[in-house]
This record gives C-alpha cells, structure tokens and sequence, in this order.
C-alpha cells in the first residue's frame, strides 16, 4: 500500500482521508488548518480532518502558512523541514485551504514519488477556485463533478487524472451536492491511489483554454437578497447559499434567513418587488423582479428554522406588505 501525506481541513476532505485509510493506505501525515473559534463560547475546535487524524493517531502539522517568504516564514520553514523528513509515495490534497509553494511540489515530486494530487469539486477547467459547489449552483449549471488533478503552481490549472459527472437536481442545495460529490471524490481518489501502486504513475490531460471560470469565495455580504432580481435567479441564490452564509433579507428590523423555495408556474402581475402576493399553506409568494417565489422555509434571528407560513403568522405577515426593510 502507499504512504500518503494528506492535506485537507472541512468534511469535504475528511470524506477523502477515510476512504484513503479505508482503502489500506498508510497515512503518514496530516496537514490541515490552525484550530479556528467556533461554537457559542467560540473556543478553538480542530477541523475535521485533524479530528480524525488524532482519532487514528496520525501525526498532525497545522502551519499558518507554507510560504518561506511569507508572513511565518519560520513556522513555513519548519513545516517544510517536516514534510521533508517524511518517507512518502504520494500527497493527496482536498479543500486544505493554504496555498501550496513550489517547495512542496518540489519534495512531492522527487523521483519515484506522484506528486500533488488534488480532489477538485467541479468539472474542470469550469469553476476553478474556492468556491465551486456554491457558484454551480449559483450559477444554475446542471450538471457538477469531481476532476482528481495533478497540482501544478497555478490555480487548479494541473493536468486531469479523471473526472465523472453528477447531474445537479432540481431542489439541490450547496449542503446536498457537497455530501454527494464528497462521496464521489472518496470513491474516485481511492481508485486513482490504487493507479499509481499499480503502474507507479498517473497520466493527466492538459486542460483546454475554452470554458475557464473562477470560483470565488464567498462572501456575507453576498447573501443578501435583492427582490428586484428574478425568480429563478433567487431561488439558484438562496440554494447556493445553504448552509453558508444563509441568503436573507430584514423586515421591520430582523434579519430573515431564507432554506427553502420553490418557483411557481405564477408570473408577476400587479405589485411590487418583495411584495407579499399571497399567503399559503404551502408557503409565502413574494413578487420579484421577474416572476414569482415561493418561500417554503424561513428563520428569525435566534429561532429554528420552521415553514415559512408558520413564521408569517408568528409575525403578522399579510398580503400587500413589503420584505424590504
């Protein structure tokens, strides 16, 4: 079996470092990020994947930084020190989050060792970067995947061992593709490690020039919602946006997150965007710019998240008033 040095750092990655250990392979190191705050007393937890990592007793390196010339160039030079005093066959990276410099494709890559391998969630050379599952969605594509690639120093621009397609469905949000393409990311990395043991190298085609998109990360303030945009377009939004941040908007001074729409066959007619245009079991029809959405899930600043029809009724909400603030 190989000996794999792994850098990852949320669920996505650890979804990968099970199936990797599953599989037999010796996990030599574990490369994740610094212990963040989190939780109501925003105490420091360790990520995912370093969790595992101290489950299975796997030795854990949590740099700041990788970059020499950086802003830890000490605490770079040391993790880099370490890396290189580890016997390993290759180093397989998923969602780690710190840029990797040219010395760890360096000490990757030394003869008879594979190199970087990335577990990327998209159909490469589309939605390159940061954020790939939320701007798929966002973006109202049908169709995502995971692309395993052979790092290079650009921005996922490394040559791809394999990719596979999942259709995107219809209610998808970015919680439930993230879980399904983590599943298919496992499966596929395990099939691409048991390539290199076989044949001792892994052959990657170049990625084209056509169809280059970026994910960027995103960003709070993006979840706010703008009525005057159109109903699909919202509905790609908010689904894009759950669990993080949550798309919301306030109303008489509260901050309501929206989990849960659906487009209707309804097109605008009289009012206004954001207006109320009915009130139903079912859920909440707003107007928008273009198009009618139904709010199907709703949740107020300390509260669960509960039908919306139960939360208009909790606050009053009738036809004809306005979701802007």
């Amino acid at each position: 079996m190989l000996k794999v040095v792994f850098a990852g750092t949320p669920e996505f990655a650890k979804a990968a470092l099970n199936a990797i250990e599953g599989a037999g392979h010796q996990i030599v190191l574990v490369m994740t990020q610094p212990d963040r705050p989190a939780g109501r007393g925003m105490s420091l937890q360790p990520s995912p994947v370093k969790q595992f990592a101290l489950d299975k007793n796997i030795p854990v390196l949590q740099p700041n930084s990788l970059k020499i010339d950086g802003k830890c160039p000490a605490e770079a030079k040391a993790a880099l020190h370490q890396l290189e005093s580890i016997d390993f066959d290759v180093m397989v990276v998923a969602a780690y989050g710190l840029i990797l410099p040219k010395e760890v494709f360096d000490i990757a890559e030394r003869q008879g060792r594979g190199g970087c391998i990335n577990i990327h969630a998209s159909l490469l050379p589309r939605w390159r970067g940061a954020a790939p599952i939320h701007r798929a969605i966002e973006a109202g594509d049908l169709v995502s995947g995971i692309s395993i690639m052979q790092m290079d120093l650009g921005l996922d621009t490394g040559p791809v061992i394999a990719m596979k397609e999942l259709v995107i469905q219809e209610q998808e949000t970015t919680a439930s593709l993230h879980d399904r393409l983590a599943l298919l990311g496992s499966e596929m990395i395990v099939g691409a490690l048991a390539q290199l043991q076989k044949s001792h190298t892994l052959t990657g085609v170049p990625q084209g020039f056509e169809g280059v998109t970026y994910a960027n990360k995103i960003l709070k303030d993006e979840a706010r919602i703008d009525w005057k945009e159109s109903a699909e377009k919202l509905d790609y939004k908010i689904r894009a946006f759950n669990p993080f941040p949550g798309a919301n908007f306030e109303k008489d001074g509260q901050v309501i997150k929206v989990w849960g729409t659906k487009r209707t066959q309804l097109l605008a007619g009289t009012g206004t965007p954001g207006e109320i245009l009915s009130i139903e079991n079912n859920g909440i029809n707003v107007v928008t710019g273009f198009g009618i959405l139904l709010l199907t899930e709703l949740q107020k600043p300390g509260g669960k998240r509960v039908p919306a029809v139960q939360l208009a009724k909790s606050l009053a909400w009738s036809p004809g008033q306005s979701l802007f603030n």
